[in-house]
């Protein structure tokens, strides 16, 4: 008896630590580790701007595949719009890997629609040098025009995309991953513009759904987006616009994966490097 009341005892007080961790999350943790990378960046801000720093940020969120968007970074976009921050979104294939990539298309509008982005916003490059297909490694030259060409035409200050692992080991996933780093260290990218990383995590902890949310607490991270379970279903219904990629496993994601709750980021190196670009 005395053990069941010691585990019930931990079990509420974790449950507890939880919900303390989305209050302090929703106040005012997200837009602190905003000011602190984008001040890395950018010297003329100051601390007392912190409140006003998210309508100056301009974010560019680069993904490989329609459903990308909602399936690994909805927590960072939905506290991006919900700060009022300038947001856009470039998926650099229509993702026709089984000939859907009209349908695809249309469903990734509707996504991002759920998610509070406006199509005017939405940006999806379809050529053939970059096709949705794990066994091709696309080109760092070419991924890498697509990308400088959107930071300078919307004067992008925020970039955030996959980590070199890219959560789901997915080719194409690492391909941005290396080319935004490359742009980094060739010193290629605005002086102001701050490039981020999203983390992958172990598989054990990626299904642990929001109990995962103090591990992602405790451990250093750059900046973290968290959503509470509004933000949790507003990514669900974003995901279920995807029709075409609802297979079974896909609603196990969705039950389970921590990366619709929480998102952590880390910032990539910038600074001139020679590099070769093959």
């Amino acid at each position: 008896m005395y053990v069941l009341l010691v585990l019930f005892g931990a079990i509420v007080s974790y449950l507890f630590w939880i919900k303390y961790i989305f209050y302090l999350q929703n106040s005012a943790k997200s837009r602190k580790q905003l000011f602190k990378c984008m001040s890395r960046r950018n010297k003329q801000y100051s601390l007392s701007q912190t409140s006003d720093l998210s309508r100056k940020v301009r974010a560019l969120i680069i993904t490989a595949h329609p459903d990308d968007e909602c399936m690994f970074f909805a927590p960072a976009i939905l506290r991006l719009v919900e700060l009022n921050s300038s947001f856009h979104l470039l998926c650099l294939s229509q993702g026709n890997y089984y000939n859907q990539g009209v349908q695809r298309q249309q469903e990734l509008l509707a996504s991002c629609a759920v998610l509070g982005i406006p199509e005017s916003q939405v940006f999806i490059h379809n050529c053939k040098e970059l096709p949705d297909d794990p066994n091709i490694e696309w080109s760092i030259s070419v991924v890498s025009s697509v990308i400088l060409k959107h930071i300078r035409v919307h004067s992008i200050n925020l970039v955030l995309t996959f980590d070199g692992t890219g959560v789901s080991g997915h080719s194409n996933h690492t391909a941005i991953y290396k080319t935004v780093s490359y742009l980094g260290s060739t010193g290629e990218v605005p002086d102001d513009c701050s490039l981020l990383s999203l983390s992958t995590i172990s598989v054990l902890r990626k299904y642990l759904s929001f109990l995962e949310l103090p591990i992602s607490w405790l451990l250093p991270s750059d900046l973290c987006f968290i959503v509470e379970s509004k933000g949790y279903y507003q990514a669900k219904r974003a995901m279920l616009c995807h029709r075409t990629q609802l297979i079974w496993f896909r609603y196990l994601y969705i039950w389970f994966s921590r990366y619709m709750f929480v998102n952590t980021f880390r910032v990539i190196d910038q600074g001139p490097k020679n590099l070769k670009v093959y």
